[in-house]
């Protein structure tokens, strides 16, 4: 008796060890015997690293910038409708500070010094100007189409938005 619960005590001991170094105890074996090079029943997991590769929205502090400046969130550009639009859109957190760029009177512009071209918002005949210029308000998200004729702006590129008294720099083009 004596002896079987000294062998319990060293397999708890085993266990416990095996826990604490990140390893777990061997489960029992489910392989095909005949076949050593089949795959074991249970697989690790993977977890995906976030890849420090990726660029940074903004440099430094300009997130917070916008943030306490101009009352917006999660700027982004992003190339769509095979390249011919280049789509900006913006998070407004306070709805006060926003104002100017939803603002009819301020004429937004895209400028991509890379590509050498200032892009305008179109204005159609029925619809008007492709952006949203109603009253912000808090928590919700906006944006506004620029033309991209030619493809001129291409992805990876920093372009500067610019409304009003608004800029934003060195924004890239997803």
């Amino acid at each position: 008796m004596k002896n079987l619960m000294m062998r319990s005590t060293i397999f708890a001991n085993l266990l416990l060890c095996g826990a604490l170094f990140g390893q777990s105890a061997a489960p029992a074996s489910t392989e095909n015997k005949t076949n050593p090079s089949a795959a074991p029943a249970v697989k690790p997991v993977k977890t995906a690293a976030k890849s420090p590769y990726h660029p940074n929205r903004f440099a430094g502090r300009a997130g917070s910038y916008y943030r306490l400046v101009w009352g917006v969130d999660s700027l982004a550009v992003k190339w769509t409708e095979s390249g011919e639009v280049i789509k900006f859109t913006y998070q407004v957190l306070d709805a006060d500070k926003a104002k100017t760029l939803n603002d009819k009177k301020n004429e937004p512009s895209l400028i991509d010094p890379q590509a050498g071209v200032k892009l305008v918002v179109p204005s159609l005949e029925k619809v008007g100007q492709l952006r949203q210029s109603a009253t912000p308000e808090d928590g919700k998200s906006y944006w506004m189409a620029f033309s991209n004729k030619g493809r001129r702006v291409k992805r990876g590129d920093r372009v500067s938005i610019v409304i009003g008294q608004f800029r934003a720099d060195g924004l890239v083009v997803d």
